[in-house]
């Protein structure tokens, strides 16, 4: 059984972006798992744009990838959040096959039944300057993980989670920085508590994950990830914060009466000029350019800045009324800052930067 085809599942895009806009307050408000947004991705042959024509996908790649979440997360951006990583996934299986046959082929049966997504841990990415939470540690049965991550979106849901784990060196000798591992998300040991709340992307259900000594097979520990995955995990995250971007814009045009043709103005070309450099960056990567994937991972934040920028001027064309809890616009602003918050900023993005 093949997967919907790219064009089919595109022509449906409007009508998702659509209904997931009409929730978002709601699931905002509740702070709750989106299940018919997610429901509503996945009927539309979106959640599986990116399995390779191998498996019977339409096999999309990164750039259709950013454009996907960008308009999803004009809609809400924590389902594009939550889409983000299993599409990721998905994409890079089409490039590198690193998971196991059996695992995958039982990720692909769940998603032909319905949604089926998988998480990236931690959030942040396995580059995070954090690092890791859940250590692993190689035992006669297998690898045991032991730990916690903390704020991990839609964890109730996950069928599978990729980990990123800390590594005893006398268990992994000549290896460095953490190491990945696979789980199905019924894994004993694996357990699920409500998280902390957050500014923004509430309805990502952010939840806490204990690793109990969970054990698991050799053969689940995957590669570790190149500079390839972590280009396309900050794109991701800058093309949600472009479609908060977008959304937000659109609200102020809408209903702010006074907004001068100037300032409309001057807040599309910022929008064109993110959407651009967004696309170009992933065309880049996809075609396997030199230099592609080290531009991508430097310039992403560059694009959720633009983004972000348009979100705080749209706020302030609003006057006080753009804060007010019963207009969308407020919680644009509360979204974008989340989101730029899962990108490097600073000194750690000045030193990748500086390097030759």
């Amino acid at each position: 059984m093949s997967f919907p085809r790219a064009d089919e599942a595109m022509t449906r895009l409007p009508r998702v972006v659509d209904l997931l806009a009409a929730r978002a307050d709601e699931h905002d408000r509740e702070g709750a798992f989106p299940y018919q947004g997610i429901e509503e991705v996945h009927a539309a042959g979106l959640l599986t744009l990116t399995v390779s024509a191998q498996y019977g996908g339409a096999g999309a790649g990164l750039t259709e990838t950013v454009h996907l979440l960008a308009a999803l997360g004009s809609g809400d951006p924590s389902v594009a959040l939550l889409a983000g990583d299993t599409l990721l996934v998905h994409e890079a299986q089409a490039r590198t096959g690193h998971w196991p046959a059996d695992a995958y082929r039982a990720l692909l049966t769940d998603s032909r039944r319905g949604p089926a997504l998988v998480g990236l841990l931690p959030p942040g990415g396995p580059g995070s300057e954090a690092g890791a939470e859940v250590t692993a540690q190689q035992t006669a049965d297998g690898w045991q993980l032991t730990g916690r991550e903390h704020g991990v979106p839609g964890a109730e849901a996950l069928a599978w989670l990729v980990v990123a784990a800390d590594v005893d060196e006398a268990d992994d000798a000549g290896s460095h920085g953490p190491a990945l591992f696979l789980l199905p998300g019924d894994t004993p040991g694996l357990l699920v508590e409500p998280g902390s709340e957050q500014l923004g992307l509430r309805a990502g259900a952010n939840q806490d994950v204990h690793f109990e000594k969970v054990l698991l097979d050799g053969a689940f520990r995957l590669p570790a990830p190149d500079a390839r995955d972590e280009a396309g995990r900050r794109l991701a995250a800058a093309a949600i914060c472009l479609g908060v971007a977008r959304a937000a814009r659109a609200w102020l045009v809408r209903h702010v009466k006074g907004v001068s043709e100037l300032d409309r103005g001057a807040l599309e070309l910022e929008l064109i000029a993110a959407e651009e450099l967004l696309t170009g960056l992933a065309v880049a990567v996809d075609a396997a350019r030199p230099g592609a994937d080290r531009r991508a991972r430097l310039l992403a934040p560059r694009v959720a800045d633009l983004s972000l920028a348009v979100v705080h001027r749209s706020v302030a064309l609003a006057g006080p009324a753009g804060l007010h809890r019963t207009v969308p616009l407020e919680r644009h602003l509360r979204d974008g800052l989340t989101t730029r918050a899962l990108l490097p900023t600073g000194a750690p993005l000045l030193r990748a930067a500086a390097e030759s």
